[in-house]
């Protein structure tokens, strides 16, 4: 018999995401996923999933969720306001729940986290993929947002036999939080507006969505060429005719063509996923060996998280599982 999962009530914007949609590009269909895959892998690793399997990307404020079996969830990315039938939740960790009602609330101190549950979320896939494409109206759960009365099932995975959450008293830092305040990096292009995007900080608008920041400022002058189409990816800053430059996100189209200042390196990109509207953000210029660099800390200190949770990840496994 499945598990199944009722949404009571749907929170601001969650979907169901996982590391993306690869392949697709040169058909114009968008790459999709969690704004941060690292964090969607880390909570999957934490319940015992494979890194891929689909998790809930929760958006300034979580849904209200009953299960109807005990479960194993992970929270991972800023702090949610968690409550489980009363008792509150803390974040970075497994934590098993008998049947019952799961309460996310505001998310603190950013914009987004995810929920991972285990078994993962077992929507059909779409093109290799169980990510949402908003733009596109498919994958996830109908292509669409929660919305509260949705149900989903759960993969297969073990029900703790449990009458009460049982939550460890160790947690995963990511380290998701360190240089928040920090400029966000990118390679700029040969316009003459790449350089003058750092001499000044910018305003994250309320229009922004999973396909890009708009960001808000003193009006850029860039080059005005014939409006050609481009290739973009998540990272593309562009800017179009108002100068109020725009960073595209895991939505992105494949195309554009506003004239392009540069790219977002890729150890930044989870940054923008935390920036709520009115953020302010500054940006710094970089080499690609710079990049790079920072590219490969990123997985060196992700690594050695893994690594150190082995043991007591292990340890909390085994003992859900009845094993000595």
């Amino acid at each position: 018999m499945s598990r199944q999962v009722q949404v009571l009530a749907p929170g601001l914007l969650t979907t169901v995401q996982d590391l993306g949609r690869d392949g697709w590009r040169h058909l114009g269909v968008a790459r999709a996923g969690a704004l941060d895959p690292d964090a969607a892998r880390l909570g999957n690793r934490l319940v015992g999933n494979d890194a891929g399997a689909a998790v809930l990307e929760l958006t300034l404020h979580g849904p209200t969720l009953c299960f109807d079996a005990p479960v194993r969830i992970a929270l991972i990315g800023r702090s949610v306001a968690a409550r489980f039938d009363g008792v509150a939740l803390p974040m970075g960790r497994p934590i098993e729940l008998p049947a019952g009602t799961l309460s996310l609330g505001a998310v603190r101190y950013g914009a987004r986290a995810w929920l991972a549950i285990g078994g993962g979320i077992a929507v059909p896939q779409v093109l290799g993929s169980r990510s949402t494409d908003l733009r596109g109206g498919f994958g996830g759960h109908e292509g669409r947002a929660l919305r509260a009365g949705d149900t989903f099932a759960l993969g297969a995975a073990a029900s703790p036999a449990i009458d009460a959450p049982r939550i460890p008293a160790w947690w995963a830092d990511p380290g998701f939080d360190e240089n928040r305040d920090a400029p966000v990096r990118y390679l700029p292009s040969a316009d003459p507006a790449a350089s003058a995007l750092a001499r000044q900080s910018w305003q994250v608008s309320a229009a922004s969505n999973r396909q890009g920041l708009r960001l808000r400022g003193v009006a850029l002058k860039g080059e005005r060429r014939g409006g050609l189409s481009e290739p973009v990816a998540p990272g593309t800053l562009q800017l179009p005719p108002d100068g109020q430059p725009i960073v595209l996100l895991a939505d992105a189209q494949t195309v554009g063509g506003y004239p392009r200042l540069g790219h977002v390196i890729a150890a930044d990109l989870p940054r923008l996923a935390q920036l709520p509207p009115h953020a302010s953000l500054r940006f710094q210029a970089c080499s690609v060996e710079e990049a790079q660099a920072c590219a490969i800390e990123t997985r060196v200190r992700l690594q050695r998280l893994y690594l150190a949770l082995e043991r007591p990840l292990a340890r909390f496994l085994a003992a859900s599982a009845g094993v000595a």
